[in-house]
């Protein structure tokens, strides 16, 4: 089991020395005591009260998480365990008494947002605790000095480290969780939880990876690849419907991966879920990098093709220049990305192909952007991450020489304005298609909905389309997003019979 390290409590055997009087000494020298009265002024007796009065769970907790699918869930695990032992979850930071910031560690925006989080809280004489990818990899971080710390494998603890901090101590638990010294994917998948959005269950099918790129601070922080068994995971995806969830988003580093560890594979996995998935609901399958999923390319596409999952895969090319690929230890070359996309979109017609190009990586010459962009104008991806480069401390890549900043924002610039230049739905407006409304809208004007592909479709906001699946007919096209309005006496179903959870209720207490 864990220990707790850089502990300021105190083991209590170590708090009594030899030196010490005995019991029987202290008995037997209690007769040469004269009892003396001390005055002691009302402001000391309302120190020492307020000092005994702190009764850890009964107070308010603010949350705030950075990052991926993976660090939401665990968000999500967290925020659960804390309602479930008595703490109140509250959306108003300046009324919590403590506060859980769960970082990322993917670039160095998110850990400044991050950092500044913790000097505000420390600003409003707030306690904190932090969680996440950050304090993982660099404990030592002299801005997390004195701070409490939940390791990404232990969030299963969370409220035994939240409960010492509302003591005003510190703990900091960073240990991996371990079964006969074989490393476990993490905490356990039925914990209790508070579902960011109720119609919708994440569920992490692995932690870590098997790749060592050169600029993945989150190597450091998740470790490799360590795989949850299958029949927990299905059985945390049949609690998720019971309890009125209509759409499941698998994650991990690398959901391509899964499996490698415990002696079986992604496509296995998939074929047990969608065994369960209701009528109505649907699975959405997260990143995968493409040394992984090439051999199950076959298996991957009639998956792909099931009406209950999403005909949609997000595979990360970085670059399209071999050399820069190389220089990254991304473990495959762009001919490889290549027939992974042609492959899928030949055998799932319409699919979606998200993919992340990481522009003015150390050593990218123009000649190599050039590859890029390329690659961006033959495939016209309707989803594309683009990200400047950031040298994250400790990586073989913020050793490497840099390429200039004004050239990195360039090649931003000119990427993105690419990404810009096309349309991919114009010519969707008239179709009808079946969608499944989970979410409502930024600006609260539209329920939000994925059809098929996973192409996002806004409806207007009639409550009773909320966690159901309804036939639409397309109006209206963006850059991100398509409009439709319902098809008159369409049939609207339902995947199950269980009422979602309300906002901010604790899921698995039943």
């Amino acid at each position: 089991m864990p220990a707790t390290c850089d502990s300021q409590l105190d083991d209590i055997e170590d708090m009594v020395s030899a030196e010490d009087p005995t019991p029987n000494n202290r008995q037997f020298a209690r007769k040469n005591i004269v009892p003396r009265a001390r005055k002691r002024n009302q402001q000391e007796n309302e120190e020492d009260l307020q000092a005994d009065s702190i009764i850890p769970g009964t107070q308010k907790i603010w949350m705030k998480t950075w990052g991926c699918s993976h660090n939401n869930s665990d968000g999500e695990y967290m925020a659960g365990q804390l309602a479930a032992s008595g703490y109140k979850i509250t959306e108003n930071a300046s009324e919590a008494d403590l506060w859980v910031l769960n970082s990322c560690t993917v670039k160095n925006p998110a850990e400044d947002h991050f950092r500044n989080s913790i000097k505000k809280a420390q600003e409003q004489d707030k306690k904190v605790v932090v969680a996440g990818c950050v304090p993982q990899a660099q404990p030592r971080m002299e801005y997390l000095k004195g701070l409490s710390i939940i390791g990404v494998q232990q969030i299963d603890r969370v409220v035994e480290v939240v409960d010492e901090a509302m003591k005003g101590h510190s703990v900091r638990l960073l240990g991996q969780k371990k079964d006969n010294g074989k490393r476990l994917g993490g905490a356990r998948l039925d914990l209790p939880k508070i579902r960011k959005n109720p119609l919708i269950e994440i569920i992490s099918i692995n932690t870590g990876c098997l790749n060592a790129c050169t600029y993945c601070k989150t190597k450091h922080a998740r470790g490799d690849l360590a795989s949850y068994p299958i029949d927990e995971l299905v059985e945390r995806a049949k609690q998720s419907f019971l309890e009125g969830v209509c759409e499941i988003w698998l994650t991990s580093e690398d959901t391509g991966a899964y499996g490698r560890d415990i002696g079986t594979d992604l496509p296995t996995l998939l074929w047990k879920l969608v065994e369960v998935i209701p009528k109505g609901a649907m699975l959405r399958l997260g990143m995968t990098n493409p040394p992984y999923i090439l051999e199950h390319l076959e298996e991957m596409a009639k998956i792909l093709n099931h009406p209950r999952v999403y005909a949609f895969l997000h595979v990360p090319v970085q670059s399209a220049s071999d050399s820069v690929l190389m220089d990254m230890k991304r473990e495959y070359c762009v001919a490889d990305f290549k027939r992974v996309v042609d492959f899928l979109k030949d055998k799932v017609p319409g699919i979606t192909i998200a993919t992340d190009i990481i522009c003015g990586f150390p050593g990218e010459t123009a000649e190599d952007f050039q590859e890029t962009i390329q690659l961006v104008k033959e495939y016209k991806f309707p989803s594309l991450f683009i990200n400047q480069f950031y040298s994250r401390p400790g990586t073989p890549a913020a050793k490497m020489e840099q390429v200039p900043a004004q050239e990195k924002k360039q090649r931003t610039k000119e990427l993105s304005q690419l990404f810009h230049s096309y349309n991919p739905y114009d010519h969707k407006v008239g179709q009808r298609q079946h969608v499944l409304v989970t979410e409502e809208s930024f600006d609260a004007q539209y329920y939000v909905s994925h059809n098929k592909f996973y192409e996002q479709v806004l409806v207007p906001k009639s409550p009773e389309f909320k966690g159901k699946m309804i036939e639409v007919e397309i109006y209206e096209t963006g850059k991100h997003f398509m409009k439709g309005r319902p098809v008159e006496n369409a049939r609207v179903f339902t995947p199950s019979i269980a009422r979602p959870l309300e906002k901010g209720k604790v899921s698995g207490l039943t």
